[in-house]
């Protein structure tokens, strides 16, 4: 059995902030395979199911993010599962957005969800970092991470949600490198195909900035043998 771990805060108030990026992962999982409907249990809504041969428990803990190894080692020591048993889903300012990587064990690299799960199932487990960018400044980083994804987010938040879910079975075989794979493909195609139509604004290969330059026009000599010669060749400007 796999237990598989959305990690967020709940409430309203916090569905769409990127801090809550696994709570919409497991949503996604929810709603591409067969699972029960959501119930509370371990301080904590799980819905059991199947993920190709696998029987799971996906869990969003109600605890709040800090305390999210209090839910998560619960249900751990009931059903007596061994923390290789266990695959967390949460976000991660390290990673441009859209970027997921997945890692066994490792440091909490500061996120407070990470770190009570560590403290209370040990280290051992996979951890599915989605990349929601660094703001670029340490003071901005708090209202960045408890902010809304931006409605132009979607452009590749809705695919890559989307893509975890229709993949996750290779994760639960443990295939952690085809899982990135498959994800990172539907990802890139949607950037190309954003690229291609230049994202409904700017040409392909072609800054805003560039795009909001004058074209230069070049001034022809009035007269003389060159002139005569130049308006030849690219007309009069009358």
């Amino acid at each position: 059995m796999l237990l598989i771990a959305g990690l967020g805060n709940p409430g309203p108030q916090y569905q769409k902030h990127r801090h809550n990026v696994g709570f919409m992962a497991a949503d996604a999982i929810h709603r591409r395979h067969s699972f029960s409907p959501w119930s509370k249990k371990f301080n904590a809504l799980v819905a059991e199911g199947r993920i190709g041969t696998e029987k799971v428990l996906l869990m969003k803990p109600q605890t709040f993010m800090n305390l999210s190894g209090q839910a998560v080692g619960e249900a751990m020591r009931f059903y007596k599962l061994p923390t290789s048993d266990l695959i967390v889903l949460y976000d991660e300012l390290d990673l441009p957005p859209g970027k997921v990587r997945v890692k066994r064990g490792g440091g909490s690299g500061g996120h407070n969800g990470i770190k009570s799960i560590d403290a209370h199932c040990g280290q051992d487990y996979r951890r599915v970092r989605i990349g929601i960018g660094h703001p670029g400044d340490k003071a901005r980083v708090s209202p960045h991470v408890l902010g809304d994804f931006a409605k132009a987010d979607h452009e590749w938040l809705d695919p890559l949600l989307d893509a975890v879910a229709d993949n996750i079975a290779l994760l639960a075989q443990g295939d952690e490198s085809g899982f990135m794979n498959k994800v990172s493909l539907v990802i890139q195609g949607k950037a190309g195909a954003l690229e291609m139509t230049g994202g409904g604004s700017t040409p392909k290969g072609q800054s805003h900035i560039r795009q909001a330059r004058p074209k230069a026009t070049a001034k022809l000599p009035e007269g003389g043998p060159m002139a005569a010669m130049l308006k030849k060749l690219f007309g009069s400007k009358e």
